[in-house]
């Protein structure tokens, strides 16, 4: 999965000649869908802003940040209604794709006075602020495990002999996986596949030792461990690929083709966000959410400005598939992890 997501030269997010994003590309992202989801969100920030106590200066990180398309949302909210809050905002843009960091760059130029760009893995530090992400963590690479007759094996990719690649059984690659099944995991089924996603917890891991003083923001969809590992719901996990906005059958079929994704165990966040001193302070399904950080005013705003009805359509359609029920808002969800206490031991 790491291969075919960044392989440098053919992984899925570091090719220059694929669209990834959008109507014409394999997916849409909030950001993509309204405007409103970023004008939500700079209100959002300037509200934790002045919970911290309004800095001469603060930062905030964007983590998988794409093309850019959210930073200039917010920034320019922030510009027009913030802005005491933009004077002090230093926005840094870090993604592991280089064509992404190219295409924020360029969408980003008017407001590069503002903007840094940072692509390696190295996060940077930030003394008051936020990291931010949405749908970073389903992005990260898995381990495959299931439930045999002799016990938990992990699924690996082989040459099989049609000379394609195919799935094969072997022992757990780490001893990790075992600890983290006895952490979160009920009793798997006779053939239940789980994924787990050690990078959540190094990641987080390298977060905690950064962020001084602030908030870490998590937008993706998940569950939490009973439900992510019911075998009833999910015999075989939630491993899956989207192409042209639809399923792909094979995942091994075209590595690097397509995106690749799992859903995110909530309870692993949290637990291992408390043991590094990150308190949930809020988590709530998107749309409501969204409502809650003022999404209607963000809209009344936007209103008030456009000119054609068109524009007024737009808006209007777009905070509807922010907040329909059933929607797209109320597949994802929004968590709030406040930094209380720096220097905490690191998680294994």
């Amino acid at each position: 999965m790491k291969t075919a997501l960044y392989d440098p030269e053919g992984g899925y997010y570091q090719r220059s000649d694929l669209t990834r994003w959008g109507r014409a590309g394999d997916y849409r992202t909030s950001p993509e869908r309204s405007e409103l989801f970023a004008a939500t969100f700079a209100r959002y920030f300037a509200r934790l802003y002045d919970e911290l106590e309004r800095p001469d200066e603060w930062t905030i990180v964007e983590c998988g940040a794409g093309d850019g398309r959210f930073a200039v949302g917010v920034l320019q909210t922030l510009t027009g209604q913030f802005p005491a809050v933009f004077n002090a905002t230093r926005y840094v843009v870090h993604d592991s794709s280089a064509d992404a960091l190219l295409r924020a760059q360029e969408r980003l130029r008017g407001l590069a006075a503002r903007v840094e760009f940072h692509s390696e893995e190295e996060l940077p530090r930030v003394e008051r602020g936020i990291y931010f992400s949405n749908e970073l963590f389903d992005a990260f690479p898995v381990h495959r495990v299931v439930r045999t007759q002799d016990g938990l094996s992990e699924l690996y990719v082989t040459v099989g002999s049609d000379n394609d690649f195919a799935w094969t059984t072997g022992p757990l690659s780490s001893p990790r996986l075992s600890e983290f099944c006895r952490d979160y995991s009920p009793e798997l089924s006779a053939g239940q596949i789980i994924e787990i996603n050690l990078a959540i917890d190094d990641w987080l891991t390298q977060v905690a030792g950064k962020l001084a003083r602030g908030f870490l923001i998590t937008v993706d969809y998940g569950s939490d461990a009973e439900d992510l590992y019911d075998s009833a719901q999910r015999p075989q996990g939630s491993l899956r690929a989207f192409s042209q906005h639809g399923f792909v059958d094979d995942l091994l079929a075209q590595p690097g083709e397509y995106d690749i994704t799992a859903s995110v165990n909530w309870t692993q966040v949290k637990t291992i966000g408390e043991k590094l001193g990150l308190k949930v302070v809020e988590f709530a399904a998107q749309d409501k959410f969204l409502l809650n950080a003022g999404l209607l005013e963000a809209m009344d705003e936007r209103l008030a400005k456009v000119q054609t009805d068109a524009e007024k359509l737009s808006l209007t359609m777009g905070a509807r598939e922010m907040i329909l029920p059933g929607g797209m808002g109320a597949s994802f969800q929004v968590l709030v992890q406040k930094r209380i206490e720096e220097g905490v031991a690191h998680v294994a």
